[in-house]
Formats: C-alpha cells, structure tokens, sequence
C-alpha cells in the first residue's frame, strides 16, 4: 500500500508537451465539481441536483471523523464523497459494469445517486435489473437522503433501484443482499470498515470492487482493514489512489 503524504489530484501538476512543462491551475470549488459532472450521464436537472448539493458539501467547515467522537457531531454534516471522487467511482462502475452496489454510509445520499445512475445504466445495457443497498444509522440523515434522491430528474429514477437500509449495517446487511455483489464503497467510521467487508465477502464476485475513502488520512483507523486486504490469503489486491486524503481501491480475487 501507499503510504507517501496526501496529494490533492486537483493541484498544479506540471503537464509536459515537447518536453514544455506547463502547470494546471489550482480548480476553484465550482471547476471542480463541473469537472467531475462532466464524467456523468445524467439528465439535465440530475446534474443540476448534484451541483447544488456538491456546492453546499464543499461550502461545510472542514470535517475530520475520529473514532472518538460522538455518532452527533456529524448529524447536520454531509460528511460527503467529493466531486472528484464520486466521477471516479462513477467511471469504474460504468467501466466494470456493475450492476449490484453496496454502500456503507449514505450521509445525505450525494454519492448514493452517481451508484444508481451507473448501476442503472449497466442494468440497462445487460437487461438485467439494478440494485444499490445504501446504509444510513441516522434516521435525519436517511430521511434527507431520500428527499434529495427524489429531486433527481424522473427519467433517471435514482430511487427506484436505491434499498435504504436505516439502522446498525453490521445487522441490516446481514439479510436479502443482491448476489453476486459487484462493488463494495465503504465512506464510513473507520472502525466499521473491516466488519463490514467481512460481513458483505461472501457475496462478493470474483473480481468485484471495493472503494475506501481517506485511507491514509484516517490510516490509524483503518489499519485492521488494510492488513486484512493486504494478506493475499483473504484475496484482495489494492492500490491507493492519490486523492485528497487517499482512496484505496481493492480487487476481489476470490
């Protein structure tokens, strides 16, 4: 696994063309979230909703989780995936054609519509029907989820494939899980990720994804799941990808 320091995709980057070096500007909020609908099929007002609700993600104080916090002190915070995270996930979906989703840790369900727009849009191409299964423990935070998700354009009907499961997911996702399960985003308590791949495994494909965010700026917390994923014997090859705060991707080798 990587562990150099966090590099923020988005910063200069020296780019060379003929051996000129030119240098990407730093992106301001908005070009980071257009750069990242630019990704995304969706209708119109879908991209709209998104903009809306990244602009008011990103506008939040800075937000740290540590394990020792109360559940409360991220009630009223969308706590959510940013721009640029959420085109990848979206592009691997596509790109992977994955159709059954799980997601520990919806928040306000900002991530939770680039799952069902792509898992929706692979159902489509396979004629085959689409699943995300979105974990929320606060009964606030479900209820504003579902509210945004039903302000998606209703050609995309991101609702309509999205099971919110409210409650402890170590319990709610024990029952009636889609199979196989084709990709696994884990945006939660960092004490909660290992528990939850070990609870989901079982129903993972061979060659089924999992993302983690901020694997290296909460890596104390997640160190129980990086060795997990890191011992070729339960297998999982990994990555990290150099996103604010680290993303780790793993492949499920059965």
């Amino acid at each position: 696994m990587d562990l150099s320091p966090p590099l923020f995709l988005i910063q200069s980057i020296p780019i060379t063309y003929d051996n000129q070096s030119i240098s990407t500007h730093v992106m301001s909020d908005q070009d980071r979230i257009e750069h990242a609908l630019a990704s995304v099929v969706a209708a119109p007002a879908t991209l709209q909703l998104l903009r809306e609700l990244h602009s008011e993600a990103l506008a939040e104080p800075a937000y740290v989780s540590t394990d020792s916090q109360p559940a409360s002190a991220a009630l009223d915070r969308f706590v959510a995936l940013e721009p640029e995270k959420c085109a990848i996930v979206y592009l691997l979906l596509r790109a992977s054609g994955a159709t059954n989703i799980v997601e520990a840790g919806t928040s306000f369900g900002v991530s939770t519509i680039y799952l069902a727009l792509a898992a929706k849009q692979n159902a489509l191409l396979k004629n085959v029907s689409a699943k995300v299964i979105a974990t929320e423990n606060e009964s606030t935070k479900a209820i504003r989820a579902q509210e945004n998700w039903k302000r998606s354009d209703s050609s995309d009907d991101v609702s309509g494939c999205i099971d919110l499961r409210e409650g402890d997911l170590k319990e709610t996702l024990k029952t009636d899980l889609p199979e196989p399960i084709d990709f696994l985003l884990l945006d939660i308590w960092s004490a909660l990720a290992l528990p939850t791949l070990q609870v989901v495994q079982p129903r993972l494909k061979k060659g089924a994804m999992i993302v983690a965010d901020n694997i290296i700026s909460s890596a104390t917390g997640y160190t129980d799941l990086v060795d997990y994923l890191s011992d070729k014997n339960n297998g999982f090859r990994t990555t990290t990808a150099p996103y604010d705060g680290g993303l780790l991707i793993a492949v499920y080798t059965g």
